[in-house]
């Protein structure tokens, strides 16, 4: 096996190569304006850096969001022209899943926890996570969003991993790492829900809200009024 896993869901571009047992190569940037600039060189040179070719890759997995429009859409689009070109599968994994996932493996991490991303707008991307044997188990249902004022109180009483808690510091317990997903986590747990015979989520936005972007609705006049 040889899984490319990638994700633009957060403020970070992030790349990681994975081979069936550990994560072999990992790369990321954060820049929540240069996306679809980044993402691309970022995965030439994680790939080359450990002497494969994209030839060589049996799968990709990418964060499907939820996240801001335009750099999701950068990774859901480049994850699935690499996997149309190369003929081989790809899978969408909540970005938020990812994040809990690396979050419940760093050192001292408690069992339950909350993940918290910037949604902008001065709101929150948030799901609730306990800690497993097994893995995170997300305890919330589908992933929220909401102004940090108006989060439950208990999701206010615990602590969170993600940009939320530092942005907004007065609505969570105490912060967690990390801050963005990375690559790494997700293509571990990718690698980890496939091994349990666990279906992914398809390739395609999560999105939970409308566009602040919209297209008109009726065509302007060009002609001198």
């Amino acid at each position: 096996m040889l899984l490319l896993a990638l994700d633009t869901a957060t403020s970070a571009v992030t790349v990681a190569l994975h081979d069936g047992a550990r994560v072999i190569a990992e790369e990321s940037s954060v820049d929540s304006r240069r996306h679809a600039e980044t993402l691309t060189p970022m995965i030439s040179a994680v790939v080359a850096g450990v002497g494969r070719s994209s030839t060589d890759l049996t799968a990709v997995a990418v964060g499907v969001g939820p996240g801001p429009f335009t750099g999701l859409r950068v990774g859901l689009a480049t994850a699935s022209t690499l996997g149309l070109a190369l003929d081989i599968p790809v899978y969408g994994v909540c970005s938020l899943d990812a994040l809990a996932h690396a979050a419940a493996h760093e050192e001292g991490a408690p069992s339950d926890f909350v993940v918290a991303s910037d949604a902008r707008r001065k709101e929150v991307y948030w799901a609730r996570y306990r800690a497993t044997d097994d893995g995170v188990e997300r305890i919330s249902g589908m992933p929220q969003v909401c102004r940090p004022a108006e989060l439950p109180d208990e999701i206010r009483g615990l602590p969170a991993a993600g940009r939320g808690p530092q942005l907004y510091p007065e609505a969570f317990a105490a912060a967690l790492q990390p801050l963005d997903v990375p690559a790494g986590g997700l293509a571990s747990y990718t690698v980890q829900q496939l091994a349990a015979g666990l279906e992914l989520l398809p390739v395609q936005p999560l999105y939970l809200r409308q566009p602040d972007a919209k297209p008109a609705t009726a065509q302007k006049s060009v002609l001198p009024r």
